[in-house]
């Protein structure tokens, strides 16, 4: 029995841990509070700031785990990679974690590797976002160099937009770096997540890619497979593949690329099961987080197959505590769909609390409207 110590236990750490116990690990779920969703479902949980250098370590020294496998960014990866150092084994890698724990490193390892990204600078001030906005021409995405699910992104649409992108860029932040990226808007036609898988015995295999939606940059509803051609395909799957090589170690990596008329350009990578993959849980025979689990114990994944599904966010509109879903049963009425509720103790706006998933022809659609009838009070 593998012991498994999971560094952050929202939902994907919940269906993550799923998955693992099913193959018979034991799991130490850990988050910043206590009754987070994957602790719900661990064999034992604790709770500590992963930004906190000493608490970090003190865990791992505590339990003593086979597997250290990072479920947010928000990590002190310097001890992750000193721990690896020593013997523990990180997933997929001490440099991986590091290195996707920010924006910035990630998108230069993939410029190094001649991978295409979207033209970008960083900014440790208002001055100098506003100098590398203009050098590279309204209108411009920016972002915390750390952050997730979206927090603290914007589009400055022209100058007059940069003190507000600014301030809500460091309000998103996580961590103590001040920095944001500030990249070219790119006029795309759709984006993909293409999941990437990397084994420990065999090659990298990939599945069918999602299309997803965001709003605030957080996604809102995803589907799969995402149609596209077939170059467009394998440009994606190469660039993926060559990313993930350089980061190393094995586990599931969601690769984000804007796909336009005439090209393929990467965007950002998680070296873990990622929010659009929820979609898996309903559109293929092993989803995404049960590739991850078979991918990091080195079990076979003989195949991946896959049918038309879609997932839909379900978001909270106001503060609360122990929150309560009204409509689920409607929507559960609907043909072939499902209803996962996260079990978040406490609700904000915008906060994602639940998914509606959906199999089959017209999935999407289906899928929107059931998450559509929930509620969160």
């Amino acid at each position: 029995m593998k012991k498994i110590l999971l560094l952050g236990s929202g939902e994907l750490g919940k269906e993550f841990v799923i998955s693992t116990k099913r193959l018979g690990c034991h799991v130490i779920a850990c988050d910043s509070y206590q009754g987070a969703p994957a602790m719900q479902v661990a064999d034992e949980s604790c709770v500590f700031s992963m930004l906190d250098e000493q608490a970090l370590r003190a865990a791992i020294a505590k339990y003593q785990p086979d597997l250290i496998v990072p479920e947010i960014e928000a990590i002190r990866t310097e001890v992750l990679l000193d721990v690896e150092k020593a013997g523990f084994e990180v997933i997929p890698s001490g440099r991986a974690a590091n290195l996707t724990m920010n924006r910035d490193r990630i998108r230069d390892v993939a410029a190094s590797l001649g991978v295409r990204t979207a033209k970008f600078h960083y900014a440790e001030s208002v001055e100098d976002l506003m100098a590398h906005a203009k050098a590279i021409g309204f209108p411009v995405v920016i972002k915390p160099v750390m952050s997730s699910s979206g927090k603290g992104q914007s589009v400055a649409k022209s100058e007059s937009d940069i003190q507000a992108s600014w301030d809500y860029a460091c309000l998103g932040m996580r961590g103590d770096r001040k920095k944001v990226i500030v990249e070219e808007f790119i006029k795309f036609e759709f984006e993909i997540t293409l999941l990437t898988i990397r084994q420990k015995n065999g090659g990298t295999i990939f599945c069918e890619p999602i299309g997803h939606v965001q709003e605030r940059g957080d996604y809102q509803y995803s589907w799969q497979p995402q149609l596209m051609n077939h170059e467009s395909l394998k440009a994606a799957q190469d660039m993926a593949a060559k990313v993930t090589a350089d980061l190393g170690g094995a586990g599931l990596f969601g690769v984000e690329f804007f796909v336009t008329k005439d090209e393929v350009i990467f965007s950002e990578l998680s070296p873990r099961p990622h929010d659009t993959g929820m979609v898996t849980l309903v559109s293929q025979n092993l989803s995404e987080f049960d590739l991850h689990a078979r991918a990091i114990l080195g079990m076979p994944i003989p195949s991946i197959e896959c049918i038309e599904g879609a997932s839909a966010v379900v978001l909270a509109t106001k503060e609360g505590r122990d929150p309560t879903f009204q409509g689920v049963d409607d929507a559960l009425s609907e043909r072939g769909v499902d209803v996962r509720i996260f079990g978040k103790p406490t609700a904000r706006p915008y906060r994602r609390m639940a998914v509606a998933l959906a199999s089959g022809p017209d999935a999407l659609a289906r899928a929107r409207a059931a998450a559509a009838k929930i509620t969160v009070q």
